[in-house]
């Protein structure tokens, strides 16, 4: 696990109406499907996935935090799963990639949806709810008691590798998930003698946030020179996520100053309601009953980014589910986020992805 020297390479793009990561040892294909249930189960599995040609592998280590040692998962999740399992598959779209220790999948979920999702993984998860109101569900962890919240809004889950997770929604808005795979040796923080981080579930961290972004867009870059940086940012994300032992006084440091609940959710539907059109400022501090100087501060303190930029962040984040569509041109994907000329939207795709549309779409397909 740490030799630095060890081949890297992209991942190829789990993006389908019926989309699975398979796992395996390199060998015969007739012994994959059983090798698919066992590969996690050894103390040294490769999750691996086919890239076109080549195979790229991707080390895991194996082992159960002691955060989760005493909780049971049910018979049905006692195996260990490479990725989230996603039932019924055809309900969604979902796009990832990944690099050495990392992995990003971007999962969307259409209104009126019954959708489930379970993980119990050799890799930390760490979920982060774009966007998503639920009719009727249930989250639960083990070690945690189950939680029924409706809106998650810009929340957060941590699971701890070998920790079972299981939740489902009855989807009462357009849903957008973001799934980040997490290997154990990535996820270090050095400052923590004995490295257990906790399960945490439906949590507001706005620098966690923050990190959980750059570490998913850094991932999506898809350059090998970014290996350090994202070395750098897990480490910053562990130590983030090991503060959960002060939570309390840590998520009143955090969200002194930033947006209420209340404010969060009405700006976030306004803009999501608006993706194709230019969003007032002005409007929004109206919203929230703040002034403009005030509101601006705010919504950075919340977010972590100023409003533009997280109104061009929520355009390129459903582009790229557009984009998975090969029906749908570029230019009709371009208008219908807001953007008068294509190749506006192509240089505001490439500044914030790293990839240029088409590049994108042919290489995520």
């Amino acid at each position: 696990m740490n030799n630095r020297d060890r081949k890297h390479g992209r991942l190829g793009v789990a993006q389908s109406l019926a989309t699975t990561v398979s796992i395996a040892s390199v060998g015969d294909k007739q012994e994959h499907k059983d090798k698919a249930t066992r590969a996690c189960n050894t103390t040294d599995g490769r999750l691996m996935q086919q890239d076109r040609s080549s195979i790229v592998s991707v080390d895991v280590e194996v082992g159960q935090p002691a955060s989760c040692s005493d909780a049971t998962p049910s018979t049905e999740t006692t195996l260990f799963n490479p990725i989230v399992q996603i039932a019924p598959a055809e309900k969604v779209k979902r796009l990832g990639t990944g690099w050495h220790w990392w992995f990003s999948e971007s999962i969307h979920v259409p209104i009126g949806t019954r959708i489930e999702f379970r993980f119990h993984g050799p890799t930390h998860l760490l979920v982060l709810y774009n966007e998503g109101v639920r009719r009727d569900g249930e989250t639960s962890i083990n070690g945690l008691r189950p939680s029924n919240l409706r809106s998650f809004v810009h929340k957060l889950t941590f699971v701890p590798a070998g920790c079972a997770y299981r939740e489902w929604h009855e989807t009462g808005a357009s849903t957008r998930v973001t799934f980040l795979y997490l290997d154990a040796a990535a996820l270090h923080n050095a400052d923590d003698g004995d490295g257990v981080l906790s399960p945490r579930m439906y949590f507001e961290d706005s620098l966690v946030w923050e990190t959980a972004s750059k570490l998913k867009n850094t991932i999506e870059s898809g350059h090998a020179r970014y290996l350090s940086y994202l070395e750098a940012l897990s480490g910053v994300l562990a130590h983030e996520l090991s503060s959960a032992r002060n939570e309390a006084a840590h998520e009143l440091a955090v969200n002194r100053g930033g947006l209420a609940s209340w404010q969060k959710r009405a700006v976030v539907d306004y803009v999501e309601e608006r993706l194709g059109e230019q969003v007032c400022l002005l409007t929004l501090a109206e919203l929230t009953r703040l002034s403009l100087h005030h509101f601006c501060r705010a919504f950075k303190q919340s977010f972590g980014i100023p409003p533009h930029r997280y109104q061009v962040h929520r355009r390129m984040e459903v582009a790229k589910l557009l984009l998975a569509d090969q029906a749908t041109s570029i230019t009709d994907i371009a208008l219908s986020l807001g953007y008068a000329q294509t190749s506006s939207f192509s240089s505001a795709f490439r500044k914030t992805t790293g990839w240029a549309p088409t590049v994108y779409r042919r290489e995520f397909k």
